[in-house]
């Protein structure tokens, strides 16, 4: 996203918090997953949570975080839109913008992004069918942006051992018949740490472009979902592995300093 390239040989790693905290927590996070590869930043501002009850995001105060941190890091950053009218205050800060799994079907939201020229990753609501994703794709690009990436991050069905089920050989099929990258999320997919690593691996592997991961250093005062985050050092292991993983199959992770647009 933004000066990182997200497609072609190279595998991206976009890491952060579900949910920016704090300066002290984003920035923490921030330069350890920036130190051990990650090629992209992610982090919530406004979040959509099923509990009403439940911690919201920041908001606009934690934009300024976001541009201390971009500053810091040279890290190209992303964050979820939720609403038409966040589309005009989000994008001056980030690389890119995310459309999470409720608003796949969102399509106004989409027509509207589609006026824009920021990069937009697009990830599969958790009922919908594959076609029905890069259809809510086409509504982007209808409109003039060309720029998406596509984001599995796990479907909804019986299996209750994990979050969601990660559907992999989807990601592989709409990388296949669309002209799309495709990223995995294994931490909202699954729910589990310690099955996030495992299907970042197979991602790799199976020649998708790229994860998207959620890292937390204090995993116990997450304010969003820390049930499921990586730890630093979980994280640390993890980019080790997938380097590993890619060397096998004659990739690399993709360098920070490469410049280009991602799609």
């Amino acid at each position: 996203m933004g000066d990182t390239i997200v497609g072609g040989d190279a595998f991206t790693v976009v890491a952060g918090p579900c949910a920016i905290e704090s300066r002290e927590q984003f920035a923490a996070v921030a330069r350890h997953v920036r130190a051990e590869g990650a090629s992209a930043l992610r982090g919530g501002v406004f979040k959509m949570r099923t509990d009403p009850h439940s911690f919201q995001g920041l908001g606009a105060p934690a934009l300024d975080y976001v541009d201390e941190v971009r500053r810091l890091t040279g890290l190209p950053f992303i964050v979820e839109v939720a609403a038409i009218e966040q589309v005009e205050v989000l994008a001056p800060h980030a690389d890119a913008l995310q459309v999470g799994s409720r608003n796949m079907h969102n399509y106004y939201l989409l027509k509207e992004l589609g006026r824009t020229r920021i990069p937009i990753l697009l990830k599969r609501g958790f009922a919908a069918q594959l076609r029905e994703w890069l259809l809510a794709a086409e509504y982007v690009v209808a409109g003039g942006n060309e720029s998406v990436v596509l984001c599995e991050r796990g479907i909804r069905t019986f299996e209750d051992e994990t979050r969601n089920t990660l559907d992999l050989a989807g990601a592989v099929w709409a990388r296949q018949h669309g002209p799309f990258p495709v990223l995995v999320d294994p931490s909202h997919a699954t729910g589990r740490p310690e099955l996030v690593a495992p299907m970042c691996l197979a991602a790799a592997a199976a020649g998708l472009d790229g994860v998207m991961v959620e890292v937390h250093h204090d995993r116990a005062a997450a304010l969003s979902d820390g049930f499921q985050a990586l730890t630093l050092d979980r994280f640390s292991a993890l980019a080790r592995d997938l380097r590993t993983v890619l060397a096998a199959v004659g990739r690399t992770l993709t360098p920070v300093e490469q410049g280009a647009s991602p799609a």
